[in-house]
């Protein structure tokens, strides 16, 4: 007992130094911190929304409309190979999960469902003696479809999220469509839903100069084209634009978007670049159509519509528009971030002043003192001079928890501070039943080494099955909750670990150095 292995000593000793080390920058300022030397820790604890104060926003993913996108492609694509095959059809439409079409030809029924089955595995083609053949999207491509589109736009919204320089920010899937984000310490909250409301899909698609744009606006559109609005219209520039359907480019394939100014005008615009493969459709389209009016369309709008003065090869472009500087960097940032696949809205809207996080703050700290106080005193005062060993080790557990927060980073939230308080009362429960052993042990005659010897021995194993159903609970409560319950999970299963190593090896190393520097026949404990 009253030996222990040099290696033991030190890296006892050793997590203790790291754990003072990494939550030293806490009890100092933010700027203080960010001073220390590059060899030393220096990261503080991130407080949640609830402590700094913020934005909570809960976002609706509208699925439905990446399945409309789907279906009005796949419509495209029927029109396409039946006008390639020559075949004479009516009523092309869709509505709902499902596209249809009549072939007025009984004799090409054979070759339209030929052509038709393979355009997207993800439908169910069905055709019956009237010459109707109908598209039906599946259940499964349905669900795949819709949990597709919201873990993409998850993944968006963290992009953009980042961009702006937010720290540690929530961003989780709540049920089946939604999309649950809190953004601590977020000073302008109007400008991210404004990010976070824009779908940025920006395609180039060419005008189309054959049809006329009145008839257009009369609601005569001809097939294959749409009638879109212009994002700001100038005097001397339309309202709006007839462009055809197809996608010649899509903002899929953009590498890169940096805000700058023209050249000439000294005018905002946002300067792209597409990869290898857009680089080449974006030079082959600009190559073929040279005089033509090229729309850049960024969410149903047209931006600008220039026309093609000569080809563009090399795989970088400029929009221009009438940009502000403020304009230029959002567009830019969203750009970088990439599309959502469907629109987000906001269901639910809620800012925290960081006065309310001041003063949970300062109540946690209330609390954890007069917990601290009460257990060090208990401890003290019943089990004397092994209470204020005990006591020694609670202090470095706390240190202990500080560190490791500070070092992987974790959101203390206001129920993470719960769990602090709690990890202060359960700190000392190893330690109470070691002594608790050690009195009977020396009722039952033995020595005090001895005594001590079987305490730890014998009480090591109700201290781990202890700490191990509530280590279970804590990770069940990180697995299946949420936001702050999540939190608390955490300082829970960081008190645990920390309160184990601080009862079973810091206590024993001062109960170990107390032996062997006083040997006493007796003890009271």
């Amino acid at each position: 007992m009253i030996r222990i292995a040099k290696w033991k000593i030190i890296s006892v000793l050793g997590v203790c130094l790291l754990g003072l080390l990494f939550a030293m920058p806490n009890a100092m300022s933010s700027s203080s911190a960010d001073s220390l030397p590059e060899w030393l820790p220096n990261d503080q604890i991130s407080l949640g929304l609830d402590l700094q104060g913020g934005s909570h926003l809960l976002l609706e993913v509208k699925v439905e409309v990446v399945i409309a996108e789907r279906l009005e492609a796949l419509v495209d694509s029927m029109r396409g190979e039946l006008r390639k095959a020559r075949i004479r059809y009516s009523g092309l439409s869709a509505r709902g999960h499902i596209a249809s079409v009549t072939i007025k030809n009984a004799d090409d029924m054979d070759t339209a469902y030929e052509l038709l089955r393979p355009l997207d595995p993800g439908f169910q083609v069905v055709t019956d003696d009237s010459g109707l053949i109908t598209l039906t999207m599946s259940e499964q491509a349905l669900t795949e479809r819709r949990k597709s589109a919201v873990e993409q736009s998850i993944e968006i919204v963290r992009r953009r999220i980042d961009e702006t320089g937010v720290r540690e920010p929530t961003i989780i899937r709540q049920g089946e469509d939604r999309i649950l984000v809190q953004l601590p310490g977020v000073d302008d909250p109007e400008r991210v839903k404004r990010l976070l409301g824009k779908t940025a899909k920006l395609t180039f698609h060419l005008v189309d100069s054959t049809s006329s744009l009145s008839d257009a606006m009369a609601g005569r559109v001809p097939p294959g084209s749409r009638l879109l609005p212009s994002v700001d219209a100038q005097p001397g520039q339309p309202a709006s634009y007839l462009i055809k359907k197809r996608v010649m480019v899509s903002g899929d394939t953009l590498i890169d978007a940096t805000p700058g100014f023209d050249s000439r005008t000294t005018e905002p615009v946002v300067n792209f670049r597409f990869d290898s493969v857009g680089a080449k459709r974006f030079g082959d389209v600009t190559l073929k159509n040279v005089g033509k009016p090229f729309a850049i369309v960024l969410d149903g709008k047209v931006i600008s519509a220039p026309v093609i003065r000569e080809a563009i090869l090399g795989g970088a472009g400029q929009i221009s528009g009438n940009f502000s500087t403020a304009d230029a960097n959002d567009l830019a940032l969203l750009l970088r971030a990439g599309a959502l696949p469907a629109p987000l809205t906001v269901l639910e809207e809620r800012s925290v002043g960081p006065g309310l996080g001041a003063d949970s703050i300062a109540a946690g700290k209330v609390a954890s003192g007069v917990g601290l106080l009460a257990v060090i005193a208990f401890m003290a005062i019943y089990y004397g001079r092994f209470g204020l060993m005990a006591d020694v080790a609670l202090v470095m557990n706390i240190v202990l928890i500080m560190g490791a927060l500070s070092a992987i980073q974790a959101t203390l939230t206001l129920p993470g501070i719960a769990g602090i308080v709690l990890t202060i009362g359960m700190a000392v429960d190893a330690n109470v039943l070691i002594f608790e052993r050690i009195r009977e042990e020396l009722k039952n005659g033995r020595t005090v080494i001895n005594a001590i010897e079987a305490g730890y021995a014998r009480a090591i194993t109700t201290i781990i099955d202890a700490n191990v159903t509530t280590l279970i609970a804590a990770l069940l409560l990180y697995e299946f909750g949420s936001g702050p319950v999540r939190g608390f999970a955490v300082t829970l299963a960081i008190g645990i670990a920390t309160s184990m190593f601080t009862a079973i090896w810091l206590t024993r190393l001062l109960v170990v150095a107390w032996l062997r520097r006083t040997r006493p026949q007796s003890l009271e404990i």
